[in-house]
């Protein structure tokens, strides 16, 4: 069976780098980690072929080669899945459709050419669809009915089906679910609330097949909360630092953590010693009523604050995600961000207003409320650019304005260079480098260290002439590179390479600006005082 697996397009959003993916010619940032899982559980019989419209078009060649099309995304590329379901039906293919987006949502409007819909998780899912197709069957659906799989038999990605020049980092799964009950998180209705993971074993032969490939630079962990069962990352961990002592630590990690990570100084010491550089963080608001009303309880128990200060005095850099438009939020919640993110030094701090995802407790209970917008500008896809999906509980131009003001005053050059510098100055050496050292001395440097290529000399060429030279934050630019040579010259490589980064946020808080005020002109004008929403928040026990 001859596959043709279609990842589609992103719109662009916080995440999708442009700017800093073209100072160092690569086209996205990370893979579709899900479709090479998806071709790993497929038979191996088949002839498979893989194309990320986010690296490049589906050719005719491409059309003309495939007997099956396999079409995965999130909700944030349905508009682009639909336009390649459909392209696939006019050529009279047919068509299987899964992952995130079909899954919390199977019956969509974007999803009803496809013949197959093969929901949740594709270790159940997918022997199912196989076997419907043996048996000649022409359309289907397939659902686990609840069941989660034990991910300890998912078998290595098919990463070879990548192009892997194309992208900057590298994505691996070591768990599934989070064991937290937040109201407008949609990953415990897709993957539970029992993390499931991997076996040490396991993760490192996915490194290793990564290694052979000839990937070296960075890889990111996609777990929605990497130690949501610390006892077993406890026993990864051991073991990742011996294979990366042995290929002398070919790779550089990232993930996505709990906030209660601050509380477990052994573990941050493990993730440092296996070269983890960053972590984000889920921080949402620093409103305490806030994460009680989205039963974040979890934020509540310790200081925020002094919690990112243990991370980052542990090694690792902190990136956090912010919401605004929370039931009973008060005015002014944008600034309060703001302000924590100022106090705190965190360098990437993405913002967004509040959505409800299909399926959630909270889009249950907005849809019970009769609060919920179905069609919004938002039902075309979550991402940073759009407006509320229901009625909040507060003026909703307000809300949209105070998000737009923060996002502005986040990514400001002068407060941006400013933030990160002293950010920076805070970060300890790399542990890593010591442990390599000690345990390898004979091993080559990795390639990702081994002085600067000329792509690397470009990039910083074009920093330098637009942060250094052009704009007006020059002054500000060239001593905060002389501080950081003087004051921390372990982290300066890190530090200007996180100073590019602002080349991108730059450019997106003016399409954010753009995109929410075309929103607010659609909208009709504003309720009285009186009528709108004026719901108390309601705490719901776990």
């Amino acid at each position: 069976m001859r596959t043709l697996l279609i990842y589609p397009e992103f719109p662009k959003t916080f995440w999708s780098y442009e700017k800093i993916l073209e100072l160092i010619n690569r086209k996205v940032l990370l893979p579709p980690l899900g479709l090479v899982t998806v071709a790993a559980l497929l038979p191996q019989s088949w002839e498979m072929k893989l194309v990320d419209r986010n690296v490049r078009e589906v050719t005719a060649a491409d059309w003309d080669w495939a007997e099956l099309v396999v079409i995965s995304g999130m909700i944030v590329q349905k508009a682009d899945m639909a336009e390649q379901i459909a392209r696939a039906k006019a050529r009279g293919l047919p068509v299987a459709v899964g992952g995130p987006f079909a899954s919390s949502t199977p019956d969509a409007p974007e999803l009803e050419l496809a013949d197959f819909k093969v929901l949740d998780e594709g270790e159940i899912t997918l022997p199912l669809f196989v076997e419907a197709l043996e048996r000649g069957d022409t359309s289907g659906r397939f659902t686990a009915n609840g069941e989660k799989p034990d991910v300890t038999s998912t078998p290595v990605p098919r990463f070879d089906l990548l192009e892997l020049d194309a992208y900057s980092e590298m994505s691996v799964q070591f768990s599934r679910g989070c064991p937290f009950n937040c109201e407008f998180c949609d990953i415990i209705v897709l993957y539970g609330r029992k993390p499931r993971t991997k076996t040490p074993e396991q993760l490192v032969a996915e490194l290793q097949c990564l290694y052979e490939l000839g990937w070296r630079r960075s890889v990111f962990l996609v777990d929605d909360n990497f130690i949501g069962n610390k006892r077993n990352v406890k026993l990864l961990l051991p073991a990742l630092r011996q294979w990366q002592i042995e290929h002398g630590y070919p790779f550089s990690f990232a993930t996505e953590a709990s906030v209660d990570l601050a509380a477990d100084q052994e573990l941050m010491d493990q993730m440092v010693e296996c070269r983890f550089e960053s972590v984000f963080l889920g921080i949402e608001t620093p409103d305490a009523a806030s994460l009680e009303t989205a039963r974040k309880l979890q934020n509540t128990r310790s200081s925020l604050e002094e919690s990112v200060e243990k991370i980052t005095a542990s090694g690792l850099r902190v990136m956090a995600g912010f919401i605004v438009g929370f039931d009973g939020e008060q005015r002014g919640a944008g600034n309060r961000i703001v302000e924590f993110v100022t106090r705190t030094g965190i360098p990437h701090a993405m913002m967004g207003m509040l959505q409800a995802l299909p399926n959630t407790a909270m889009w249950t209970r907005l849809e019970q409320e009769g609060r919920l917008i179905q069609d919004s500008a938002a039902a075309k896809g979550v991402n940073q650019t759009n407006l509320l999906n229901f009625v909040p509980t507060r003026p909703i131009r307000d809300i949209a304005s105070e998000y737009m003001e923060a996002f502005a005053a986040l990514y400001e050059p002068h407060a941006y260079i400013e933030r990160v510098y002293h950010y920076f100055l805070k970060l300890p050496p790399q542990r890593y480098r010591q442990i390599r050292q000690e345990n390898s001395p004979s091993v080559q440097t990795s390639s990702s260290e081994r002085g600067i290529s000329w792509i690397d000399l470009r990039a910083l060429a074009i920093v330098v002439w637009r942060q250094g030279i052009r704009r007006s934050t020059r002054w500000r630019f060239w001593r905060a590179l002389l501080g950081m040579a003087l004051h921390n010259p372990a982290r300066f490589t890190g530090f200007v390479s996180i100073l590019a980064h602002n080349e991108h946020f730059l450019e997106y808080r003016g399409i954010v600006r753009r995109e929410i005020e075309e929103q607010l002109a659609l909208l009709p004008p504003e309720p009285p005082e009186t009528a709108r929403v004026t719901a108390e928040p309601v705490l719901v026990p776990n």
